[in-house]
This record gives structure tokens, sequence and C-alpha cells, in this order.
């Protein structure tokens, strides 16, 4: 009959069995996080001192832009825009005129033209070659005048004879695109929109506002971060403001309002002031 194995110790004689070993007891004890919750350093979550810096910064910066706007309205309760009209459909044309030409330029023309042509009807009696006439004086006068009439007969024949107070309605007009559409709204109609030119895209990146890469952009910035009071008139504070203080070659930062408010690196200094002014005087 075959022996079971002995474990033993050499020299004892007697088995030695083996020891079981202890099983691994439960680690230390943690609170259960509440439902819902998630660590700190959770994936996608900021730690607390992170969101807080954040929050602040942004309430700084909502602070800043309200500051902005109110300083803009204490100077100029009830700014205008500096193109003549007599009624929507002459601003209308005036503001389809203005593209890359001057206000001054475009009320030089349009003071006789408007004296007998501020309908669409009497603008299409007018026709196009004596439009081309009264309007040579502006650049691209050409196509301007092509593009007044044709405006001036869709209108005739798709809206009665008015100015539509719809900017998807004004954009299907020949010569109309988004910025004419909104300044038209803004300034006959009294719709808090604001239409972006060369003169508030550089003021809303150079402060900055609302910086954007492009016209659209900006203008969605815009109206995201302006105050729904300032809404109004935004468009003409900071369209005027760019025009005479925040230049585009010369920004005069020794007489800007907000010259506290702004961030940008470049602004002018009183050496730079000298300068202006002794070529001004040239």
């Amino acid at each position: 009959m075959a022996k079971s194995p002995i474990v033993g110790t050499a020299g004892t004689g007697r088995p030695k069995t083996a020891k079981p070993r202890p099983e691994a007891g439960p680690g230390p004890k943690t609170a259960p996080a509440p439902a819902g919750s998630a660590p700190d350093d959770a994936p996608g979550r900021k730690p607390t001192a992170r969101r807080a810096a954040s929050k602040t910064a942004d309430a700084a910066e909502t602070a800043r832009i309200e500051q902005i706007f109110a300083r803009f309205q204490a100077a100029s309760p009830h700014p205008e825009g500096e193109l003549h009209y007599v009624n929507p459909y002459t601003l209308l044309v005036a503001v389809a005129l203005s593209a890359q030409a001057t206000d001054v330029g475009v009320n030089r023309a349009t003071k006789p033209l408007f004296a007998i042509a501020d309908t669409p009807q009497k603008m299409v009696a007018l026709g196009e070659d004596r439009l081309r006439e009264m309007i040579k004086t502006i650049g691209l006068y050409r196509t301007k005048a092509k593009h007044v009439i044709a405006l001036s007969q869709r209108l005739i024949d798709d809206f009665g004879g008015r100015t539509p107070q719809d900017r998807a309605a004004l954009e299907t007009l020949p010569g109309v695109g988004r910025k004419t559409a909104n300044v038209v709204l803004n300034i006959a109609f009294g719709a808090p929109l604001i239409a972006v030119d060369t003169h508030i895209f550089r003021v809303s990146n150079r402060v900055p506002i609302a910086p954007g890469k492009t016209p659209l952009a900006v203008e969605l910035g815009l109206e995201r971060v302006t105050p729904e009071r300032y809404k109004l008139h935004a468009h003409h504070w900071l369209i005027l403001h760019g025009r005479y203080v925040c230049k585009a070659r010369r920004p005069e930062c020794w007489r800007c309002l907000i010259e506290d408010l702004c961030r940008f690196p470049d602004k002018a200094r009183p050496a730079a002031q000298k300068a202006a002014r002794a070529q001004d005087g040239a």
C-alpha cells in the first residue's frame, strides 16, 4: 500500500501541515460620493479653483463692456448716421451707393438726386443713363446705377413699391447685402441690429469688444456681448468712434473716452501726439 507523502522538518519525525494564508481584508473606508457628482480630476471637469477664476474673468469682462457702452451713451445719447435721406427707400439707395465711398461724397450726389427721385417709381422713370450721370462722382458709379434701377424695379414688382422690413427680403434686392440691410433696418425701422463696416470691424478687434476674423463673426459677437439697452445705438457709436477717434493709421488715443478700458497694445503716446499735430498743421 502506497504511503501518503509527509511534509516534515528534518530530525523531528513529526509531520508539518501548511498554514492557510490569511485572506486580504477590506482597505480603508471612504465616504461614498454624492449621487451624480464627479471628482475634481474627472475627465472633462475643471478644478473648482479654475472654474471660479473663469467666472471672475467673465464678470470682469462683462463689466468692462458695459462701461464702454455706458460712456458712449453719456457722451452721445442720441447718435445719428451721416448719410442724408428722406424716407426708407432713399436711405436704402444712399447706403447702397456708400460702398467704397465716403458719406460726404454720397450726400453731395444724392441731394439733387433725391429732390427728383425719392420713390422707386420716380427712380425707374429717371432711368439708368441719367442716374449714372448724377452719381458719376461716386466710386463704381456704373455698377451702382444698374443696381439702383434694378432694386427699384424689384421693389415695385415684388413689394408694392415699399421697402421691406425684413433682412432676408432686403438681401434679395440687387446690390444689397447683409450690412446694407442691417443699416436700413436699424436706422429706418429701429431694429437693434449692428452693421459691421470697416470702422466697426477695426474697433471691435482693437479694443477689443467682440474680436472676429470676419465681419459676420464680429457682428454675431457684438450682438452676443452688447447689453440689450445699448443695441439700438451701438452701430452708430462704434462707427463714429472708429471714423473720428480710433482711426486705422493714427488712432487718437489721447482723446479717447474709453482709453483706460482699451487693451490695444500700441496706443498713441505723447510723442505720437506731437507728430500727428505737427503733420496736421503742415
